[in-house]
């Protein structure tokens, strides 16, 4: 039982790092052959694991292969176009100028229902607004819609927003950051102060706290037990 334990944290570790091997990406956004080697790096994973009488190299090794031939497959599409193109794909318009194109939708197995309801999510449910539309190689819809149907930026008005960075979470669950607290430019005397006049006392009694780039610091304290 102890080595059936054994082989399945170390078939487990292995896995974890050939994922973070591959890059941050998350699944939806995996080029086809990244999730080929994905769902095959699991399966060689599960054998050895399960069966005793497989010797646990012959796990590892084709997991071993699998990521040295995606680490190169990535390292030519990266450097050559062309190979990039036949490895991963290109994108395709399913909608250029308003009118969808039948032709593209056949080729890609992309009916108007899966169309329709991608249009949805996007948060365009009148395919009369959309002007192009776009299938990426990961499977997403990009939706462009036209001029006039599109939201509204500072940039139409000519207005020019302050600026926004992004959040510093000061405290997370009672603990306090102390880089970010010196990055923001704030000292812990500041901290206490800003804490008290929402009525904390402790550090520790904050669920999360975050400064953003004006100065404002967001608070939640616990829930009192």
């Amino acid at each position: 039982m102890i080595i059936i334990v054994f082989r399945t944290l170390i078939l487990y570790t292995l896995v974890i790092v050939a994922l973070r091997v591959m890059g941050k990406r998350e699944i939806a956004k995996l080029q086809p052959f990244e999730l080929v080697v994905l769902l095959m790096i699991s399966d060689l994973a599960i054998i050895p694991s399960e069966n005793m009488g497989i010797p646990l190299l012959s796990g590892i090794i084709p997991i071993l292969v699998l990521l040295l031939a995606n680490l190169t497959l990535a390292w030519i599409a990266l450097k050559s176009e062309k190979a990039r193109d036949i490895i991963c794909g290109t994108p395709s318009i399913l909608i250029r100028q308003g009118k969808i194109v039948e032709g593209e939708l056949k080729r890609n197995c992309y009916n108007l229902t899966d169309l329709l309801e991608e249009l949805r999510i996007k948060n365009v449910p009148n395919i009369a607004d959309v002007e192009y539309a776009v299938l990426e190689n990961n499977g997403n819809l990009s939706v462009f819609p036209k001029v006039q149907k599109r939201p509204t930026i500072p940039e139409d008005f000519q207005i020019t927003p302050p600026y926004e960075g992004l959040p510093l979470p000061i405290i997370m669950d009672g603990k306090l950051n102390s880089k970010n607290l010196q990055q923001s430019e704030k000292d812990l005397k500041w901290l206490r102060r800003e804490l008290k006049k929402q009525t904390i006392d402790k550090v520790e009694d904050v669920l999360i706290a975050s400064l953003d780039s004006s100065g404002t610091l967001f608070t939640q304290a616990k829930q009192r037990k």
